[in-house]
């Protein structure tokens, strides 16, 4: 018998309908109603359900955005060199990583912070075989600063280390948006919402679900993205296999 499946059991709850994910967390849905920063009883909340997902026998890796830091010091990057804005941005995942994984241990998780640029006082450096050890002894593990590489969003992290770990699915939680639309909700009241597409039409449609290298990573192996709304219970809902948000996936709507 697996891990997962003898936790599950443990929990007395069904089999989820994943084994391993890779969920993506937007800074911005660690700010609650702040313009910026972190809101402690958002991340609260948020911890609480990722240990109730992780305790039904579910293996968690998590990539964290940093909107909600880097858009406090939007005006300080305007004209910065690119690279020297980007590794700024990778500090903002590596402390919203370290606020999150207080949550998670205040919940009653064990977890790891694994960082792609070297932070040795305060988390591991990424090392592939490492992380997928803790999730296979029951630890949630976090990846921050990204690839460690500038010009490479959080999304393409969290596709490349989805990969790497062998994560059956990667789920996107978005802030104030259902899922995917044929548009910009906030700019455009007449957008309708799309339940489900190929990774090709949303590349071709220009789709701002991902950037581009990340959805090709994705479009290149299979591994299915759900967007949803970072709200209460969204989570587990998807774990628990129904329908919530978006399905990006190579079979689309079929």
């Amino acid at each position: 018998m697996t891990v997962p499946e003898t936790r599950a059991v443990r929990a007395g709850v069904d089999a989820p309908a994943f084994r391993r994910i890779l969920l993506k967390v937007s800074g911005e849905a660690l700010m609650g109603e702040r313009e910026y920063g972190m809101d402690l009883p958002t991340i609260d909340a948020i911890a609480a359900e990722i240990v109730d997902v992780h305790a039904s026998g579910v293996q968690i890796a998590i990539v964290v955005g940093g909107g909600n830091i880097y858009r406090g010091m939007a005006a300080a990057a305007e004209g910065m060199d690119r690279a020297t804005a980007d590794y700024a941005g990778m500090l903002a995942t590596l402390l919203n990583a370290l606020a999150l994984q207080d949550a998670l241990e205040r919940a009653g998780a064990n977890t790891r912070v694994q960082s792609a640029i070297e932070v040795a006082q305060v988390a591991e450096p990424y090392i592939r075989r490492r992380a997928i050890r803790h999730l296979e002894r029951e630890r949630i593990v976090l990846f921050a600063a990204g690839t460690g590489n500038p010009y490479f969003t959080t999304d393409t992290a969290a596709a490349l280390r989805s990969l790497e770990i062998g994560a059956e699915a990667i789920l996107m939680g978005k802030n104030g948006v259902e899922g995917v639309y044929d548009g910009d909700p906030a700019s455009d009241p007449d957008v309708k919402f799309l339940p489900a597409l190929t990774h090709l039409e949303a590349i071709e449609r220009g789709l701002k679900v991902m950037d581009t290298t990340a959805l090709s990573l994705c479009m290149d192996n299979d591994i299915p993205i759900h967007v949803f709304e970072q709200l209460p219970g969204n989570i587990r809902r998807v774990v628990a296999g129904e329908r919530v948000g978006t399905i990006i996936s190579s079979q689309g709507g079929r």
